[in-house]
C-alpha cells in the first residue's frame, strides 16, 4: 500500500520530540504555577493553567505517536491508530473546564484587583516565550503531515504568543499601576485558549464520527474517479481517518469493459495517496452494465 512502509519512522521520531517538549513545558508550568502564587498574578496563573492544558496536549501527542505505531492485532484489526483522537476530545473538555474556572475568578478580581508583583510576572513570562518558542521550532518540521504535530505545534506558537501578552501587561501595570491589568489579561487569555479548545473539540469528535479529515475534498476526490478511464459509475464512496494522520477509502466503480487489473488499482491506489493523501484504499469493480439495486442515483459525493 503506497505510504505504509514511511509511516512508522518520523512517528518515531515525533516521540523523541514531543518527549523533550514535554518535559520542559513541564519544568516551566511547575515554575509559573508557584511564580504566580507568589507574585500574586492571576494572569500569571491563568498562563499555566493554560500551558499545562498543552503539556497534557504534548503528553496526548506523544502517546498517540507511540501507539500509532502498535501492529494490527486480530481483534484491532487497525491498530491503536484512533487513540490520538479519543486523547484529543478529552484533551478539549479539560482545557474548557480550566477555562471556565479562570474566567470566573478572573471576573471576580475585576471587582476586587489584588497587588501583583510584575517584575516577577515579565521574568517567569518572558522564559515562557523561549519555552514555548523553541518547542514550536522543534515540532515545526512535522506539522505538514500529522495532524497530531500540527496541532501541538500551534498550541506552542499560540502559547509563545500569550506569554508575549503577558510580559506587555506585567510592564503595563509597573507602570501604571493598573491593578485590573493582570485579570483583563487573564480574560484575554481565557478566550483564547477557549477559542482553541473548542476548535479542538469540534475536530476531534468529528473525526471521531468518521468525518472526512479537512485537508480531503470528498467532492474533488469523487470527481478523480469518475474520471477515471472505463469508469461509468461511482456510488458507495467512504473517506474517513484512520488516526491523527491518514485516511482510508472505499469505493464501488462500475466499469462495464471489464476488469481494468492489478496495474490499474496500483495506479488509482498511488494518485489518490499523492494527491489527497488516502493511505488506504479498497476499490470494489462492478463489470455489469447495470448499476444494482443499491446503487441507486449513483449515490456518493458529487462535483
Amino acid at each position: 500500500m503506497p505510504g505504509h512502509s514511511h509511516a512508522h519512522a518520523p512517528e518515531r521520531g515525533h516521540e523523541r520530540v514531543f518527549a523533550f517538549g514535554l518535559a520542559i513545558n513541564a519544568a516551566f508550568v511547575a515554575l509559573e504555577a508557584w511564580a504566580g502564587w507568589r507574585a500574586g498574578s492571576l494572569a500569571l496563573l491563568s498562563d499555566a493553567g493554560h500551558n499545562l492544558g498543552d503539556v497534557l496536549g504534548l503528553a496526548l501527542a506523544w502517546a498517540g505517536a507511540w501507539a500509532a505505531r502498535r501492529p494490527p492485532s486480530a481483534r484491532y484489526t487497525w491498530g491503536w491508530r484512533r487513540a490520538a483522537l479519543l486523547a484529543a476530545l478529552v484533551n478539549a473538555v479539560l482545557l474548557l473546564i480550566a477555562v471556565g474556572a479562570i474566567a470566573w475568578e478572573a471576573v471576580r478580581r475585576l471587582g476586587a484587583p489584588a497587588p501583583v508583583d510584575a517584575s516577577v510576572v515579565v521574568g517567569v513570562a518572558a522564559a515562557g516565550i523561549v519555552v514555548n518558542g523553541l518547542t514550536a521550532w522543534l515540532l515545526s518540521r512535522g506539522r505538514h503531515d500529522d495532524v497530531n504535530v500540527r496541532g501541538a505545534y500551534l498550541h506552542m506558537v499560540v502559547d509563545a504568543a500569550v506569554s508575549a501578552g503577558v510580559v506587555v501587561g506585567g510592564l503595563l501595570v509597573a507602570t501604571t499601576g493598573w491593578l485590573r491589568l493582570d485579570p483583563a489579561i487573564s480574560l484575554a487569555i481565557a478566550g483564547l485558549v477557549g477559542w482553541s479548545a473548542w476548535s479542538l473539540a469540534r475536530q476531534s469528535l468529528a473525526l471521531s464520527m468518521d468525518a472526512v479529515p479537512d485537508s480531503i475534498d470528498p467532492t474533488e476526490v469523487g470527481r478523480h474517479l469518475r474520471g477515471l478511464p472505463g469508469v461509468a459509475g461511482l456510488h458507495d464512496l467512504h473517506v474517513w481517518p484512520l488516526g491523527s494522520a491518514g485516511a482510508s477509502l472505499s469505493a464501488h466503480l462500475r466499469m462495464p469493459g471489464g476488469h481494468p487489473g492489478d496495474r490499474f488499482l496500483l495506479d488509482v491506489r498511488e494518485a489518490l495517496h499523492t494527491r489527497f493523501g488516502i493511505e488506504h484504499v479498497t476499490l470494489q469493480i462492478e463489470t455489469g452494465d447495470d448499476c444494482p439495486q443499491d446503487c441507486a442515483g449513483d449515490r456518493g459525493p458529487r462535483p
